[in-house]
């Protein structure tokens, strides 16, 4: 069975068969760029095939934390705990043992410029009680944001073979973090951070290469290749981009430069579009 025969099935069929369909996911090669001004495609291949999402999962566990945040269930200087389960868990993580406790602001920094395994465990064992239980949230937030194709198995991105998801459904997500919480969405420019002594650098090498870039989120697991999400502003025009199944992290930031020396010229000024909310995202380009 090809992958957009999958892929096709998959759409077509209950999200509990998509659980089972996933397992023909695999590290494909996939693209998409967004106009947030618009919503419009700039440029697209691939983008609704599934993939493994790695690391780029941690966007929808920042999500959620920014929600309770706003909602008052979490405080920025409130510590959580780090349980054996999340101390568990390699390579990424601030490693501080089993029972010791972190602040909620340092754990959301650490997932956004070390990728921090450990503290999205222990976000999610927080507001959800479980690994599987947050999981279960995350899916019903991405589906209620349109990310129709995504299934979320755990909070860190580590492999999973039903945690899937599309180029699509992660710029989705992008725009969602962007729009929802725009404050918070600032952290995602972080370089580094300093934590306990250490100081720490973060993976996004785009934010050191390309003017303009000012995050997102960078992902990498053996089973989905190198994945991206990024956004960039330049002279009013702002977009949001998704590289994902590179072979290394050098060919994904070449591919996601050349796109936007191609396309980010073509978005939208601010001045030019409406600024009341940010719009559906329509395919008005040829996709391949």
């Amino acid at each position: 069975m090809t992958k957009t025969t999958s892929r096709l099935i998959a759409a077509a069929l209950s999200s509990a068969f998509l659980l089972g369909a996933s397992m023909r996911a695999e590290a494909g090669q996939a693209s998409i760029l967004v106009d947030v001004q618009t919503g419009q495609v700039l440029e697209a291949s691939n983008q609704d095939e599934l993939n493994f999402p790695a690391s780029l999962t941690k966007m929808m566990t920042l999500y959620l934390t920014f929600q309770a945040l706003h909602e008052k269930r979490l405080t920025w200087d409130q510590k959580i705990t780090m349980s054996e389960n999340a101390e568990s868990k390699e390579p990424f993580k601030l490693a501080v043992g089993a029972g010791r406790k972190v602040t909620v602001k340092e754990a959301v920094e650490s997932i956004v410029v070390l990728s921090a395994n450990d503290s999205a465990v222990a976000l999610a064992e927080q507001l959800g009680g479980s690994e599987q239980a947050f999981a279960t949230v995350m899916t019903d937030k991405a589906h209620q944001l349109g990310m129709k194709d995504t299934v979320f198995k755990n909070p860190s991105g580590l492999p999973d073979p039903e945690q899937v998801t599309t180029a699509r459904d992660m710029a989705t997500l992008g725009v969602a973090l962007m729009r929802d919480f725009p404050e918070e969405f600032k952290l995602f420019s972080m370089r580094g951070f300093q934590f306990r002594g250490m100081k720490l650098r973060g993976h996004n090498n785009l934010m050191y290469r390309y003017a303009g870039v000012d995050g997102i989120k960078t992902g990498f697991t053996d089973a989905s290749g190198y994945n991206v999400v990024i956004s960039a502003a330049k002279d009013g025009r702002r977009v949001v981009g998704v590289v994902m199944g590179e072979k290394t992290a050098s060919l994904r930031d070449d591919k996601m430069a050349g796109l936007l020396d191609s396309y980010l010229p073509q978005a939208s000024t601010a001045t030019a579009s409406a600024t009341g909310g940010t719009p559906s995202m329509t395919d008005a380009q040829p996709t391949k």
